[in-house]
Order: C-alpha cells, then sequence, then structure tokens
C-alpha cells in the first residue's frame, strides 16, 4: 500500500539547530511527491516528503500482532540524512514499516532516524485483516535436558604428569625432558 510521509518543519529552539523535523502524519493511497509543500502557518510548514510502499510479509505477523496489541498502534518512518549536498531535502524517507521490530533494527543502528506516526485507520483494518488471516500464534516448548548422567565423569583430572594423585588440581611441574632446547 502506498503511504505519503508529511514531514513539518518548525524552528529550532537553540542556535545550533535552525530548524527541527519531525513525521507529522501519513497519506494512504498518497501519488509520488518529492518535497511539495502542502502547508504554511507562520514559521511551521508541512511537507509531502516522499511516497513508500508499505509490505505486510507472513513471516512478520507476530511483530504486527504486537503493534495492534499497543495503545497506539503506529507505523514507523525510516529517516536518514541527506547525502546530497545541493538537495533541499535535509532527510531522505527509506522506508515506512509496519513491524516495530524492524523499526528497532533500524534504531539500534544509529545511522538512521525512526519516527513513530499513528497508524490510519484504513492501514489499521489492513493490517489487522492481514494478522487475522496469516497470523497462528505458536504455542511454547520448553527444552528439556538429556536424560545422560555427566556429573559421573570428571573430565580434566587426571593429568599423567602430576605425580601425586591426592592433588589433582596442582600445576603440572616440568619433566626435564620437557624443557625447550
Amino acid at each position: 500500500m502506498p503511504v505519503g510521509v508529511v514531514m513539518r518543519r518548525s524552528p529550532g529552539i537553540t542556535r545550533w539547530a535552525r530548524w527541527v523535523w519531525k513525521a507529522g502524519g501519513l497519506l494512504p493511497g498518497a501519488p509520488q511527491a518529492d518535497w511539495k509543500l502542502l502547508r504554511e502557518d507562520g514559521d511551521v510548514s508541512d511537507f509531502h516528503a516522499a511516497t513508500r510502499d508499505v509490505w505486510l510479509y507472513v513471516s512478520d505477523t507476530e511483530a504486527y500482532a504486537h503493534e495492534l496489541g499497543t495503545h497506539d498502534p503506529s507505523l514507523y518512518v525510516i529517516l536518514r540524512a541527506s547525502e546530497d549536498s545541493q538537495s533541499s531535502a535535509p532527510l531522505d524517507v527509506i522506508q515506512v514499516t509496519a513491524s516495530p521490530y524492524e523499526a528497532q533494527d533500524y534504531a539500534d543502528s544509529g545511522e538512521e532516524i525512526v519516527e513513530k506516526v499513528p497508524m490510519p485507520a484504513i492501514i489499521l483494518k489492513w493490517v489487522a485483516d492481514f494478522v487475522k488471516a496469516h497470523h497462528s500464534e505458536e504455542p511454547f516448548v520448553k527444552r528439556r535436558r538429556d536424560k545422560s548422567r555427566t556429573d559421573r565423569v570428571q573430565d580434566g583430572i587426571g593429568d599423567p604428569r602430576i605425580a601425586q594423585p591426592s592433588d589433582v588440581y596442582r600445576a603440572p611441574s616440568r619433566v626435564p625432558s620437557e624443557v625447550p632446547e
């Protein structure tokens, strides 16, 4: 499903950051755009930064179910600082995902900015229908230990270089024939 990302630009509160950029909304079914100005209100501006496809995968239904179970289900917008110095766009929209696990992976890398944006109702229904159709809870199976007894064998005890059998934990002494020349 194509989803447009709305980025809001507002004045920074310090002299080091002239502008503050925040993902302000999502436009389901939006056409392609490249930082199209949507609205200006004084110093605050909203831009349709880009449109990215949101893909749902059967292998990620657990993540989607987890996100739907939260208080405010959201989509995650993955952003990266623009590498093109000639571009007027300060950020590149890399991806939009419904998986909180994938968003966490991007956040852990430290190279991308991950913005959490509330999921629009139409996308919420689409994701919920997908999870209902494809998700199946896997029952928890506790791993059992092997029945073999390992406490009857003393590994590492009985070094032939130790003369006294009573002191098995003593460091071995060098035998003159073992001294390197």
